[in-house]
């Protein structure tokens, strides 16, 4: 068939036109590629070194440009800083907090069109794929806000003379080796991070977007995935983990899922440290308007809305108390946010179907007691420790509803001072109605007191304190109520019932309704509850109530008091008839030898 169309003498000419012009057109590809990758290879260096005004300069092994694929092959590329221009920045105010070292095995620019870039001077890429890419950043807080360079050009102004304009479509990078240092603490923080995707759209640098706030770093999006992200505390008390963690500036949202905080063993734990336990799971938390480079450059957390869904938070109280009487007033929420050492300020926190329990070891009972705040929802206003925000305003609120006991609908308000010295705050609360018996896994363990019945009408609570005291009113609604007093049964490992006792106590002391009629005003309990130095936040809240309750049902000092009294009086019986019985035993066996004695006289 090749043979029949070359015939024709105009066929043959026209064949060996095509294969001139096509073995011209692989000659001048071959010499364009020659001729244009030292330009290429020295252009790019010259952007790096005239964008970063010196700080920065890139090397590789080979630039390659492929005039018939459109792309260009850039091998064993290494950006680093220029460390003897960054210390002298430094020592004038002037250096950057954060200091960036890239190596990549192999950079691909597809899509590009180099007449443009050669006769136009515009660099326009298609994509941009970077392979094998490590990347490695150290921070150090050198200032808190933009530092003025004498040279004040934009990225533009400072290429415009090489360049009309850039423009990439896609970079990507898969697989990233991330190490980040932070230099800013009394120790140097190191994270290494694995399973990260980096990607950045429509970046464009032009004299429109030199001035875009819309973009961030001239892109109109750059996207970060992080997967199976885990880690030790530096204490080595705590793990974390997080599934999937994603950034997006173009919708300046962060997002992360499946979010873990495990402690050490209870035994390895306490054996360790003073400190309360805590229990972290959240299925996922999602920050809105996250202002990312303000973070990235100056540790300045800000953001209008975080989201926290679907989890747990479980603290358990340190039996052990330290000999040096460590005061706990850091775990207050007011101390903790003002010890949070990046600046951070978010308008609102909503919480959404959490759960929250407290658990606390009783040493008398030897067990441990848990409150259980089930199916949590509610909003946390104004956490900030910015001077400035602070000087608008000092309060931070918090509002939530919550299941006590997975039973009774509980309702409550704390509100804190964020620059009172003494941590002052308040809180108020109303619990419905609820059985009364789905308290004794508190009150068993905790108050040696077990509730055989009884009906909860209503429990409501108003409280001023600060780290020191609280004062206030407690009030607790209620009808037959039944209770048992218990004693540790150290045989067994369990508690057991005190029969006497309980039986004087609901006969003489228990108020078994309140009010006792229906015509008569309720009972209320004005309480003060002085704060052990050694007793965090949960705790000193817990026993604040709990010193109202007790009275609100006839356990007053004074009838505890009574108790006491008794099981004394009961000690003091027992030890007499321990000794009497002791002594007519004594006598017993007295008598027995004299009779002995005699009988073998007579013998």
């Amino acid at each position: 068939m090749a043979l029949k169309y070359l015939q024709h003498k105009w066929q043959k000419i026209s064949l060996v036109i095509f294969l001139v012009f096509t073995v011209l057109i692989l000659i001048l590809a071959l010499f364009v590629n020659s001729y244009w990758s030292p330009i290429l290879e020295n252009k790019v260096k010259d952007i790096v070194t005239t964008s970063s005004d010196s700080l920065y300069t890139v090397n590789f092994s080979s630039a390659e440009l492929h005039v018939l694929r459109g792309t260009i092959v850039i091998n064993n590329i290494d950006l680093k800083p220029d460390t003897a221009i960054y210390n002298s920045r430094k020592n004038h105010h002037i250096a950057p907090n954060n200091l960036v070292e890239l190596h990549i095995k192999k950079l691909v620019l597809s899509h590009i069109h180099p007449f443009s870039l050669y006769f136009r001077h515009n660099l326009n890429i298609g994509r941009v794929m970077l392979y094998n890419p490590e990347l490695y950043i150290s921070f150090q807080l050198n200032h808190v806000r933009d530092t003025v360079l004498k040279d004040r050009r934009t990225a533009w102004q400072k290429i415009k003379k090489s360049l009309n304009y850039i423009h990439i479509g896609d970079i990507l990078m898969g697989d990233v080796k991330f190490k980040y240092t932070d230099n800013s603490g009394h120790k140097i923080a190191i994270s290494e991070f694995k399973e990260m995707n980096l990607s950045a759209h429509d970046l464009l640098i032009d004299s429109a977007t030199q001035t875009d706030k819309s973009r961030l770093l001239y892109c109109k999006d750059i996207t970060a995935e992080l997967n199976n992200y885990k880690g030790n505390t530096s204490s080595g008390l705590y793990s974390y983990s997080i599934n999937s963690l994603k950034l997006s500036t173009s919708k300046s949202q962060l997002t992360a899922l499946g979010i873990n905080l495990k402690p050490a063993s209870t035994d390895v734990f306490f054996s360790r440290t003073h400190r309360d336990r805590f229990t972290l799971r959240l299925d996922s938390a999602q920050l809105n308007n996250f202002d990312f480079l303000n973070y990235h450059k100056y540790r300045i957390l800000t953001g209008t809305r975080l989201t926290i869904s679907d989890g747990s938070f479980q603290v358990f109280a340190n039996p052990n108390h330290s000999s040096k009487k460590e005061n706990m007033v850091k775990s207050f929420p007011n101390a903790a946010i003002d010890r949070i050492g990046d600046d951070i300020t978010l308008d609102t926190v909503l919480f959404r179907r959490m759960n929250v329990i407290y658990n606390e070891f009783n040493t008398k009972s030897k067990q441990a007691g848990s409150l259980s705040f089930n199916n949590t929802n509610g909003t946390a206003l104004n956490i900030t420790n910015n001077k400035t925000a602070l000087q608008k305003n000092s309060k931070f609120n918090i509002k939530l509803t919550s299941y006590f006991m997975n039973r009774g609908k509980l309702s409550t308000e704390f509100n804190f001072n964020l620059t009172d010295k003494d941590n002052a705050f308040n809180y108020k609360g109303t619990l419905g109605p609820m059985k009364l018996q789905a308290l004794n896994p508190a009150v068993m363990p905790l108050a040696m007191l077990k509730v055989n019945g009884g009906t909860l009408q209503q429990f409501s609570f108003d409280i001023i304190a600060n780290n020191a005291v609280a004062k206030g009113r407690v009030e607790m609604l209620y009808s037959d109520v039944k209770v048992s007093l218990l004693k540790a049964d150290t045989t067994n490992d369990k508690l057991k019932k005190k029969l006497i006792e309980s039986l004087y106590a609901n006969i003489f002391i228990l108020k078994h309704n309140n009010p006792d009629k229906p015509d008569e005003h309720p009972r209320v309990a004005f309480v003060q509850y002085t704060r052990p130095p050694e007793k965090a936040f949960f705790s000193s809240v817990w026993q604040t109530l709990l010193s109202g309750i007790k009275p609100s049902v006839g356990l007053d000092k004074k009838t505890q008091q009574a108790i006491v009294t008794m099981q004394d009086q009961q000690a003091e019986n027992k030890r007499d008839h321990q000794e009497r019985k002791a002594e007519r035993l004594k006598r017993k066996a007295e008598r027995k030898l004299k009779k002995e004695l005699k009988k073998s006289e007579n013998q």
